[in-house]
């Protein structure tokens, strides 16, 4: 899953999630039951995991590109400079 795949999937999840709170609370309230209510958004959360949490082909259209090892070894990663100067606090 790329980037973007990771950033729809957590759209999808919150989208899903607040429709089927609003959907299980409506449910629950007109047929007067509890257990109908959490039963419905039981469903919705197990909807929501089958939607979101496998690596769908469509949560894929962005993929990495990454160097090949011939060009990384071209470009080597730059070192940073440990400076060994104490700056002075004295006043």
């Amino acid at each position: 899953m790329d980037w973007q795949g990771q950033k729809l999937a957590e759209q999808i999840m919150q989208v899903m999630l607040l429709v089927f709170a609003v959907v299980s609370f409506g449910a629950g309230y007109v047929l007067g039951s509890f257990q109908m209510m959490m039963l419905v958004y039981a469903g919705g959360v197990t909807l929501t995991a089958l939607i979101t949490i496998p690596n769908w082909p469509f949560f894929n259209r962005h993929p990495l590109k990454w160097l090949d090892l011939s060009e990384a070894e071209k470009h080597p990663k730059p070192q940073v400079a440990v400076s060994s100067k104490k700056k002075s606090t004295k006043k």
